[in-house]
């Protein structure tokens, strides 16, 4: 069986980017044992993110009078690279560097960046662009990011939420993206693209943009977290957590939402419990059994990122990829990541 993966948060949605196609990554993080009671969701959302900075996603050259050239390049700025600040301003959009660039007029300029965890300080100057006559750096730039995917639980006692059981990472960088602000929508799955091998399938939803039902307050490795505003959106039964040496080999259940706003319980397999590992979260192999699942989704899609997994009566974790070959495998996390990064444990 082929081990190629693919995180699968992503649907259809597009945000207002200059780039567009949001793909996610796993996590590599150290686990801890998992106490908590929460309230497993396996609703779908739509989830918009705000960046902290903006990503260089790639350079360019930049038509001027005197030629093409790379000013980005030029001065040292990578892909990979998150700007934070230009002539000691903050800028957080896309709209907030162009203005920054105009105000220049090709003067020279301090840049700040994070690089690889670090800051790193630039000089460099915009050149003015001969087909329309503004100032340009050369840089493909990203902001924001918008898909849908699955709440795996609410915590009653705190008001938190966790979902997608990974980061949300830039496509073209793989870089976690850094959080600014963001926040969940009501969705409705409006149909399902049937996965097949080599084609993950996913998730079509309609977002509704005028309520808000959580804000987010973290991005990273192990999933997404935030606060709820309606808890009554998620309302149902605790159930405990499972310790890691809890979770076995053997049958489960997961819930999903892949119709309307309505969650079923799926039959899976735990075909394999891993070795616990600070680099990889694919705690577990799946497979999905369910005749319904399987003959609507062909198994596991995008969308479905975040899915809880359940297992004599506990919540083990949640659905993170599908393997690319085999849509009718794919990866759990253990949700004791997961809460370790929410704080609800």
């Amino acid at each position: 069986m082929n081990e190629e993966t693919r995180p699968f948060w992503r649907a259809a949605l597009r945000a207002a980017l200059l780039t567009a196609a949001v793909m996610l990554t796993i996590w590599p993080a150290a686990a801890r044992a998992s106490a908590a009671a929460v309230v497993p969701v396996g609703r779908a959302v739509g989830i918009k993110l705000f960046s902290d900075g903006v990503v260089v996603v790639g350079t360019s050259e930049v038509a001027t009078d005197q030629g093409e050239v790379n000013p980005a390049r030029a001065c040292g700025l990578k892909e990979g690279d998150i700007i934070t600040h230009i002539n000691g301003a903050e800028v957080d959009t896309i709209e907030e560097v162009e203005a920054a660039l105009q105000e220049t007029e090709g003067g020279l300029m301090s840049i700040r960046a994070i690089r690889d965890d670090r800051q790193i300080q630039l000089s460099g100057r915009a050149v003015q662009c001969s087909a329309d006559g503004s100032y340009k750096l050369g840089a493909w730039i990203r902001d924001s990011m918008a898909g849908i995917g699955t709440v795996t639980f609410y915590c009653p006692d705190t008001g938190a939420f966790g979902a997608l059981g990974h980061g949300i990472n830039d496509t073209d960088t793989a870089l976690l993206m850094p959080l600014e602000s963001g926040s969940i929508l009501p969705a409705t799955v409006a149909a399902v693209q049937k996965g097949e091998a080599g084609t993950p399938g996913q998730l079509r939803g309609v977002f509704d943009t005028d309520t808000t039902l959580g804000l987010l307050n973290s991005n990273t490795a192990g999933g997404v977290f935030g606060t709820l505003s309606d808890p009554a959106w998620a309302a149902g039964s605790p159930v405990e957590t499972a310790e890691r040496s809890q979770v076995r080999a053997g049958n489960a259940t997961i819930l999903a939402n892949i119709d309307g706003d309505q969650v079923r319980e799926y039959s899976i397999r735990i075909e394999k419990v891993y070795p616990e590992s600070e680099s990889d979260c694919r705690d577990f192999l799946i497979r999905v059994t369910d005749r319904d699942l399987l003959e609507a989704a062909g198994g596991i899609v995008q969308g479905m990122s975040g899915s809880p997994i359940l297992q004599n009566g506990r919540l083990v974790g949640a659905v993170t990829h599908v393997m690319i070959d085999d849509p009718t495998h794919g990866y759990g996390v253990w949700v004791g990541r997961m809460l370790e990064r929410c704080g609800a444990n």
